[in-house]
């Protein structure tokens, strides 16, 4: 009999609890800084744009937080999403590793992110809030989050990054069918966004500026994040609960797990399950961060306390970083264009549990049209550089002539990503270069807070 290649769960698997990484974490938890007195951010700073409910997670210190019952009977319409084995792929690499991938794509908005936006919109619309305002890089999370808040009730607007608002209206077709008002970033709808007026293409960090002006000023309205934050990283979970379950049913254990990285949600999701796991001494999993060379967070920043918006508008988080006001090129995987990261997994690149690498443009597509031609699903460009790690770590047990399960989490479709395939189809993709000089720059106009030991 041949090997199956879909592996499935019933509704009732769809975990009960979420997994919060926090209390496991190497070393003392590092606070987030009030940005005017640099003393630790407390819930009373957090409360004009945040219900208790969130920030509750945001510092629990218990190891499960449960779901609420109405946000499991939503991820009924779409999980638990389907693991894969990746036979084609395998077969075309002439490799010796398993490839496993959890897909995410399956989710009504294309991607993970609802996982946590049906979260964020439900403890909002308990708290009796009546509006979420938010950012989007490509798309992906502002679709999440119109969808949730369309489920729940809430009005939402979405501030989306100029470079990507360009390229990809129907995302914003998309929103708006949800009922959501889109506004180009940076806008003349915010201080914020006139005083960076002049960086057209803008950035996630000068969207983020923005919403959290428009939900400070409004006692109605709220902010919603789509990665970075703890409580976000913390809902998607149920990837990596999801795919323990799925592997053992497949019978295989992962030597190393993979997923791309930009503020850290969708590789939170995957590995944090795994990671606990290793932090106890019950495993010896690897894990794998693909990020774009064009905005090498990971891999080229520095290790600080900084802004998590362009303005400075938001505490001061613990991450690496090129630098708060550092505008990243205009790269297609548009949910990896921003400047921090998560504090959580920036602590555990920090403490070598978790190994960065960058990726150029177009040797991420090509790992894309690789994928998209033998396993028939057309990745977004953001997964793409997780596919381009996989790859590399196939090959690499190729030439070891051992054996490797690699598993990798596919956090959407590119569908509406289809002028970043036709680019790189044309020949007219471009490698930018990423700007050293750039980032030493922001990085020498970053806040004066407390060193990072």
């Amino acid at each position: 009999m041949t090997e199956p290649t879909k592996f499935t769960l019933t509704e009732d698997r769809i975990p009960t609890h979420w997994v919060n990484l926090l209390p496991d974490l190497p070393g003392d938890p590092l606070p987030p800084l009030h940005p005017g007195t640099m003393e630790p951010a407390g819930p009373d700073d957090l409360t004009p744009i945040f219900p208790m409910e969130l920030i509750g997670q945001e510092v629990s210190g218990d190891a499960e937080v449960e779901i609420p019952d109405a946000v499991r009977d939503i991820y009924k319409l779409w999980r638990p999403t389907p693991l894969y084995r990746a036979h084609r792929l395998e077969r075309e690499l002439d490799t010796p590793a398993r490839i496993f991938y959890k897909y995410e794509g399956v989710s009504p908005a294309g991607s993970h992110k609802p996982n946590s936006a049906v979260a964020q919109a439900y403890a909002n619309k308990e708290a009796g809030i009546e509006r979420l305002v938010t950012e989007t890089g490509a798309g992906q999370w502002g679709s999440a989050l119109s969808l949730a808040c369309s489920l729940f009730g809430l009005e939402c607007l979405v501030y989306m990054v100029g470079a990507s608002y360009d390229q990809k209206p129907y995302r914003r077709a998309m929103m708006e069918t949800w009922g959501a008002e889109v506004i180009r970033s940076p806008s003349d709808t915010t201080d914020s966004g006139r005083a960076q007026a002049e960086h057209t293409t803008g950035s996630l960090g000068i969207a983020i500026s923005e919403a959290v002006e428009v939900a400070a000023g409004a006692a109605d309205t709220n902010y919603a994040l789509g990665s970075v934050l703890n409580h976000v990283c913390l809902h998607q979970t149920v990837i990596g609960q999801e795919a323990m379950a799925q592997m053992e049913m497949a019978g295989a254990e992962p030597d190393v797990v993979v997923g791309c990285v930009g503020g850290g949600s969708n590789f939170a999701g995957i590995s944090f399950p795994y990671v606990q796991r290793v932090i106890r001494g019950q495993a010896k999993t690897r894990f794998v961060a693909a990020e774009p060379a064009a905005c090498p967070t990971l891999t080229r920043g520095a290790y600080r306390y900084d802004f998590g918006d362009t303005v400075g508008l938001t505490p001061l988080m613990p991450m690496y970083t090129l630098g708060h006001d550092f505008v990243p090129a205009p790269v297609h995987a548009g949910g990896l264009r921003y400047h921090g990261d998560s504090p959580i997994v920036s602590g555990l690149v920090k403490h070598g549990l978790v190994e960065a690498r960058s990726y150029k443009q177009n040797e991420t597509f090509a790992a894309a049209i690789r994928f998209a031609r033998t396993e028939a699903i057309l990745p977004a460009p953001e997964p793409a550089h997780a596919i381009r790690a996989v790859i590399e770590e196939a090959e690499a047990a190729q030439e070891a002539g051992e054996e490797r399960t690699i598993l990798f989490n596919l956090c959407g479709h590119g569908h509406f990503d289809m002028s970043a395939y036709d680019a790189f189809l044309a020949g007219t993709l471009e490698d930018t270069e990423f700007s050293e000089a750039d980032m030493e720059a922001a990085l020498k106009r970053l806040p004066d807070a407390p060193a990072i030991a």
